[in-house]
Formats: C-alpha cells, structure tokens, sequence
C-alpha cells in the first residue's frame, strides 16, 4: 500500500486512528462523529480503485474495532417464532440515492428513540440502477453510522435477490447462478441478511397449490442451501423467502402453507440439518412504487391487514418463523402503519417514498436535467397512454446511478432540508412501527461476531472472533 493511498486514515483521522499491519486502533472514536469521516467515506465511493479499496476496508474495519458491525437478524427473528418478542414491526429500507445522508438519518433518529431493529436494504435491481455495488453499500452504510455516534448491530440486506421469470424460462442454470453468484458478492461485503425471491416462478395456472408453488420451493430451497454454504464461519444468514409476487394475487394460508411445506421437505433433502427461513414475503394488496396516476398522485391502496394477520399468525405457529413481510409499503398513507405492528407483522419494506423525498427537494435545474437524461435513456420504457408525470415518476429511480455525483453533492440548504425532511419522516415511521426502545432485544438476541480482514494488498486471511460483551462498544 503506498503513501498516498494511506492518507485517507492518516490525514483525514489523523492521530485519532493508528495502523500496524491490518490492525486498526482506534484512540478517539469521537473524531469518527465529526466531517473529517466524510474525506474517507467519499474516497470508499468515488476514489480511484485502490484508494477506494483502502478506504472500504478501513470503514470496515473501524466498525470493527468499535462495534458497529454488519450482523443477521436470524437469531431475533426465531426469538420472536418462539414468541420470545412482539408487539413491533421491522422496517427494510432501500436506500437509492444519496445514500450516506439518507442512512445518517436513518441513525439520528434510531439513536433517538434508542432503536436498534431496522434494516438497510438494497435490491438486485437497484445495485444495478443506482450504481451501488455491495462492498459500497456496506462501506456507506458503516460510515453513516460512525458518523451519527450509532452503536450495535447493522443489519444490512440483499433484497428481492430475484430469478427473472423469462430468464429462467430460457436458461434456469445460468439464471440461478447469476443469483448465486450476487449472494457470493454480497455476502463477502457484509449482506449476512438475503430476501431470496423465487416466487417469479409461480405458475398459477397448475391444478394444485403445491404444483403452483413446485418450482418457486424448489428453487428457493437450492440457493438457500448454496448461501449457507458461504456463510462466515459463526455466522447464520437471515433468510427470506417469497410466496407470491408483489403487485399480483393477494397471498392465502393454504398457499403460505404449500410452499412452507414443500421448502421445508426439499431442503431437508438437500442438506439436512440446514437453517431454513426467518420469515416469509406475501402479497396483501400493495404494489412497489405504487400505482401512479396520470397527474402524478399515488392510488388508494387496498390493503388487506387480515390477510397479513392471518399470514404472520401461521408462519409463527406452525413454521417458526418470525412472520409475514410486507412489500411496497412506502407509498402507504400515514394512517395505515400502525396497523403493521398491531397485526404483528414481522417486516416491512420501504423504499419509493424515500427518493420521492429526495427529489422533491432537488434544485430544479438538477431535477430537469435528470428527466431530460431519463428523455433520451428511458425513452423505451414510455407507454403511449403516459403522461410525463407517470412517465418520470416511474423511470426517475433509474437516473440515480448516472448522477450519483450529483446527488452526493448537493448544496448545504438542500442537504439540510433533506436531512430535516427526512429526520421527521424516519421519526414518524419508527413510532409508528413501535421500534423505539428495540435496542435492547436485538443486544440480548444478536450477537455480532468480530470479522476482521487484512488490508487489501496484503497477505493475510479473514479472522473471525467472538464479540466482547463490552460497554464501549454501546451508545
């Protein structure tokens, strides 16, 4: 490693942060707290590839050395099958753009109400739009909850890690590999939280729920089985699966109970003995994003709570599981989420209404010349029947990736509107979700291992060690 690609721990932490070899010694974790982060965060972003690699590494292992640590949500998630814990809902947020802003106020606020149950997610779909790769992901992330004070357990999660129905239809091996091989990515980055979504696959028009949801188990059964096989040594992967795509027919028990029956047979047949799944996605009448107007408005969504109730209640009692999990959340109406926690809903996602946000605080003069991007590069995607508001209300997410420079630099007003905008919005949403005070049953479920990693460059091998139950790794 050379002179210069070690400035970013020298110059930007200065004396406050030592190296020897691969090992990190923090002196100050204060100064962690303060913007002399942001040089290093940046450089993990948007630096050349090896000051880029040494700075990942470096947030890594910063979180490391003062407990701000990727970990699975598995072990509360059975706590709460076990009907250990209750009366709370997580939410799954998918963070797309401006990413380290959006996620410091995601741990403002969880450090305000002392929340320690969310999670930050970002999609196979999204990786790819937003130009946000897992190792990056993770890296931000980290640095956003360095950068608020946050300690305790992130869990960070790959969601709809999804198999393309007609993907699969042409080449099933090489579909589900290129799934396998984004779970190989993302686990190496610290994703030890995997929404495996194989319910592309079913095929409604079979005579039997069991024959319906055949290929959807099976093959979800299989990359279950291939992603424990690359889990970190002590490290039990949250995973998720998908019994009916989001946005179609609202999900039923007798169908919940098909696929459970048939997963749970396949991959004892598989490999037995393997952990199975930690909760299970259905459909209860939302769509992702929403259905969109043509002046721009959102529809009215008819969610079935009973349905959710009913889904959750059974996947707790008979599977053990921690419960239902509701997709395309974000775009609900203030007066629904409440809702989640008293029907004890596992799980929430959310993801439209955050980048909504952002861009309704855009400059202008940005927001115009993103749609004029999306005008030329998106053109595809309009319908005929579109209005420019459906049109880039729809296709806007895909501008993301191109100006994430952008975005990353906004001005000082506009960061701080957004950051109160959202300060307010995540308040709201953690209140209602009754996530406030959660800190202390994920510190008495979860317990993070210590995952370190030589600096890149350098001859070495991951070294995984039991957490201390250690007060300064606390708020």
């Amino acid at each position: 490693m050379s002179a210069q690609e070690l400035t970013v721990a020298h110059d930007a932490l200065g004396e406050a942060v030592t190296r020897s070899g691969s090992v990190i010694t923090v002196h100050d974790a204060s100064v962690l707290a303060t913007d002399r982060l942001d040089a290093v965060v940046w450089d993990a972003v948007f630096g050349e590839p090896s000051a880029r690699d040494y700075a990942r590494w470096l947030l890594w292992e910063l979180g490391q050395a003062v407990g701000v640590r990727p970990a699975s949500i598995h072990e509360l998630y059975l706590a709460r099958g076990r009907g250990q814990t209750q009366g709370f809902t997580v939410p799954a947020m998918n963070i797309r753009g401006a990413t380290y802003d959006t996620s410091r106020a995601v741990f403002r606020v969880a450090r305000q109400l002392d929340a320690g149950a969310f999670i930050l997610e970002i999609a196979r779909s999204e990786i790819a739009y937003t130009d946000q790769r897992p190792s990056e992901y993770v890296a931000v992330v980290i640095a956003a909850a360095l950068r608020e004070g946050f300690r305790g357990p992130l869990f960070i999660q790959g969601d709809h890690f999804q198999v393309n129905h007609k993907k699969y239809a042409a080449d099933p091996v090489t579909e589900v590999g290129n799934v396998k091989k984004l779970a190989d990515e993302a686990i190496a980055a610290g994703f030890y939280n995997i929404d495996v979504d194989t319910s592309t696959l079913v095929d409604l028009s079979l005579g039997s729920l069991t024959e319906q949801q055949r290929k959807n188990y099976e093959e979800c059964a299989a990359i279950t089985t291939y992603v424990r096989s690359q889990e970190p040594a002590g490290v039990t992967i949250s995973i998720g699966g998908e019994i009916g795509e989001v946005g179609t027919e609202n999900s039923t028990v007798p169908e919940l109970r098909a696929f459970m029956d048939g997963f749970v047979a396949t991959l004892e047949r598989m490999a037995p003995g393997t952990a199975g799944l930690s909760k299970i996605s259905v459909q209860s009448g939302t769509s992702h994003g929403g259905v969109v107007l043509p002046d721009g408005s959102i529809a009215e969504v008819n969610l079935d709570l009973k349905t959710l109730e009913d889904l959750s209640k059974v996947a707790r009692d008979e599977y053990g599981l921690s419960g239902a999990v509701q997709h395309g959340a974000s775009t609900l109406p203030d007066g629904a989420f409440h809702n989640f926690p008293r029907t004890e809903t596992a799980e929430i996602h959310l993801a439209t209404n955050f980048q909504n946000m952002l861009y309704d605080h855009l400059p202008a003069a940005l927001r115009e010349e993103m749609y004029g991007w999306l005008s030329l590069n998106a053109i595809d995607e309009r319908k005929a029947t579109d209005s420019d508001e459906q049109f880039f209300y729809k296709t806007r997410k895909k501008a993301l990736g191109p100006f994430k420079k952008q975005l990353w630099q906004l001005d000082a007003g506009t960061k701080a509107a957004l950051a109160a905008a959202y300060d307010e919005k995540f308040t709201f949403l953690f209140t209602q979700l009754a996530i406030g005070g959660t800190k202390q049953v994920v510190k008495q479920t979860v317990k993070p291992l210590a995952i370190r990693r030589p600096m890149p460059g350098t001859p070495g091998h991951i070294v995984v060690e039991a957490a201390p139950d250690d007060a300064s790794l606390s708020d």
